[in-house]
């Protein structure tokens, strides 16, 4: 069973977002029967699934904060939307979960500067640090003619992981997430934009380079 999943201590960030696109991602686009895990005590993922008509494939979800945490035996994928404010031992229990971590960044000095100091801990958990979970990052809610996303993409190129994709702050994602879709599942002639900007960050996920050998 794959696991992959969205994580940053920064609140705010665009986590939940991240996490139910994936959900659907998988669910639509590669039929697979996906297991949503919410760790978040706001329930952001939950709340998406449930705006989610019965006409759309299904995606379970797992109100993990309350410690419902059994993924379905059937469960091809589980997408884990992890809290804000995770560090120390509760942070390694969690990347224990993961197969793979994606960590979404805002172009702001303080996302930046709170991503750096997220990096230097995340990089220093058992399974991280012995590579048997592999990491990407992605830059979320970007306007690409800013001096600031400019920045962050500087910033994101100097790491030591993959740097997969920008994703674009667009009504789209909450023109989704209000009916409880991804954006895979809106229609292509209003959503192109978007899809192409997810191509390189699905194609990661679907090489081995996003999973332990």
């Amino acid at each position: 069973m794959r696991s992959i999943m969205v994580l940053n201590a920064k609140g705010g960030c665009g986590k939940s977002t991240l996490a139910t696109n994936l959900a659907s991602y998988y669910a639509w686009e590669e039929e697979k029967a996906v297991a949503l895990m919410d760790f978040d005590p706001q329930a952001s993922s939950l709340e998406w699934l449930a705006a989610r008509g019965e006409e759309w494939p299904e995606i379970t979800g797992l109100a993990a904060f309350e410690g419902e945490t059994r993924v379905p035996r059937n469960a091809d994928v589980v997408i884990i939307d992890a809290p804000a404010r995770v560090t120390g031992s509760e942070l390694s229990a969690l990347v224990r979960r993961a197969e793979t971590i994606i960590v979404p960044v805002l172009p702001s000095p303080m996302d930046m500067r709170a991503a750096q100091h997220f990096m230097k801990e995340l990089f220093v958990v058992g399974k991280v640090s012995r590579k048997q979970t592999k990491v990407g990052v992605v830059a979320n809610r970007v306007r690409e003619n800013t001096r600031i996303y400019h920045e962050l993409e500087d910033y994101l190129g100097k790491l030591k992981i993959p740097f997969l994709t920008h994703l674009r702050d667009t009504q789209n994602y909450i023109r989704a997430a209000q009916r409880g879709l991804g954006i895979f599942e809106l229609a292509p002639s209003m959503a192109w934009q978007d899809l192409e900007q997810w191509e390189p960050l699905t194609r990661w996920l679907r090489s081995k380079r996003s999973r332990a050998m």
